[in-house]
């Protein structure tokens, strides 16, 4: 029997700043905070492009400057998402347990681009991970979609009964739950530990 940990990534591995994210944006494009949200973090910009209908990181990339009206520097774009993160060591230690006690992978609400990036954006997850770093947009659909959660789990050929997955918003955590994901709201990285360790022992 394979044991599959599944991880969100921001607010859970990282803190994710998002409003420094968005300054850096708004330097760049020369939009305002509520215009960069109008423009393009909504249900038909980002949150599409996070459930995969923009396929490849060139699409995501035409999609995204068309909505904003300007050319973006992808390799700026990248150090910007990369700004407003900062890695929680002691949940990435976590992750390192998980990964003795079975398969983990990655499952953050991203588009293609990040997808593209993920070992620049998050290179502290490359040792645990390895090639297991996913988004949302590669499964084309996100959470708290339960079809990527079946996806993942046909994926790895894990039941769900055997399948573990933390993440911090309660609607995602509820996603997992409702295809029989052992599903764990994040609150801390001692007790998001704890429950890795619970979820393990239950199966030993």
């Amino acid at each position: 029997m394979t044991l599959l940990f599944i991880f969100d990534m921001d607010d859970v591995l990282y803190d994710y700043n998002w409003r420094v994210r968005m300054d850096g944006m708004a330097e760049l494009t020369g939009l305002s905070f509520t215009e960069l949200r109008a423009r393009w973090w909504n249900e038909s910009g980002e949150w599409a492009a996070e459930a995969g209908v923009y396929a490849t990181a060139e699409e995501y990339l035409d999609a995204h400057q068309e909505a904003l009206g300007v050319s973006i520097d992808v390799d700026e774009w990248v150090r910007l998402r990369r700004l407003g993160m900062t890695p929680w060591p002691e949940s990435i230690a976590a992750v390192e347990r998980a990964s003795e006690l079975g398969q983990v992978t990655l499952l953050t609400n991203n588009g293609a681009l990040v997808s593209r990036h993920l070992r620049t954006l998050a290179p502290e997850l490359i040792g645990v991970f390895g090639d297991h770093l996913h988004t949302s947009s590669d499964y084309f659909a996100r959470k708290p979609n339960p079809v990527v959660f079946e996806r993942v789990l046909e994926k790895y050929g894990v039941a769900a009964s055997d399948a573990f997955f933390a993440d911090d918003r309660p609607e995602n955590v509820e996603g997992a739950a409702s295809v029989g994901i052992e599903a764990h709201l994040f609150e801390s990285s001692a007790g998001m530990l704890a429950a890795i360790e619970k979820f393990a022992a239950a199966r030993a």
